[in-house]
């Protein structure tokens, strides 16, 4: 990568390129999506839970029973894109920093007869490689926490979408109140010096010209996500061991813990925004 590029980009990239992140997310996360999940029972799979996650957004969406041209920002494997595809009937573009991630999307993409409708596109959601009015809706789970530039993603969202069209996304978070000094254990593994939170995010968007159709808070289920996580990784642990390094899972580990602790602290949030542009 060029050395324009900025340093928690390239960070965020050579780590979602490893093998390592590649196989375990791939194995421990449901084989489709990296996001977080609504769960309704313990006993869901995280697959289950990540599904219902989608849903729970795109019913939001005016754009629902309609076509729709949608830009998912950070879309990991495109498991999102191919769920909307398949159900919703949109047409998608997965805007993903992570080469080996859309070399895995790709192939699943075409294995589910689904690559005519999903282009997959290297690339960074800070400068999205679209003109301005180019989608009905711009997407994202749990993506923007890796920019070190948070402001210029929205301002992106706002010029890639057509008017009266919808930006839907999730993030993890601080929480609005989260004391100083609490979370560096999480900054430190996000190689960042901050997470956005819901205030940041509404009042930026309206600054730049969205609308705030609404901000639904899913606090409770990124302590159970994350909690969720780390026992399926516990109980395969030695299958996991055949694809992952050890110092992978040991730090994973560590950090799923910090995650589930601050959620469970209330230092940590999760929720879905719904902006339009005028």
């Amino acid at each position: 990568m060029s050395n324009d590029i900025p340093e928690p980009v390239k960070v965020t990239k050579s780590y979602y390129d490893s093998e390592d992140a590649d196989n375990f997310y791939y194995t421990i996360w449901g084989g489709e999506d990296l996001h977080l999940g609504i769960y309704e029972s313990e006993n869901d799979t995280i697959f289950e839970a990540s599904r219902r996650t989608i849903d729970h957004m795109a019913s939001r969406s005016r754009f629902k029973g309609q076509k729709a041209s949608v830009i998912d920002l950070g879309g990991g494997f495109s498991g999102s894109a191919r769920y909307l595809a398949k159900n919703y009937g949109w047409s998608a573009v997965v805007l993903n920093l992570s080469e080996t991630e859309n070399n895995r999307a790709r192939k699943m993409n075409k294995e589910q007869g689904l690559d005519h409708m999903i282009d997959v596109v290297d690339g960074n959601f800070a400068e999205i490689p679209y003109p301005d009015a180019s989608f009905e809706l711009v997407w994202s789970q749990d993506a923007i926490l890796h920019s070190d530039n948070r402001q210029k993603v929205l301002e992106e969202a706002h010029r890639v979408l057509k008017p009266g069209g919808e930006m839907i996304f999730t993030d993890p978070m601080q929480a609005d109140d989260c004391p100083e000094g609490v979370l560096g254990p999480i900054y430190e593994r996000i190689h960042l010096e901050s997470l956005g939170s819901p205030g940041f995010y509404q009042d930026y968007a309206k600054k730049i010209g969205f609308e705030v159709i609404g901000y639904e808070s899913l606090h409770p289920y990124l302590a159970q996500h994350y909690g969720r996580v780390l026992t399926e990784m516990e109980a395969r642990e030695k299958e996991l061991e055949k694809v992952v390094s050890r110092q992978y899972i040991d730090n994973m580990k560590k950090g799923l813990q910090h995650w589930v602790d601050g959620g469970n602290k209330g230092y940590l949030t999760w929720g879905v925004f719904h902006f339009r542009k005028k």
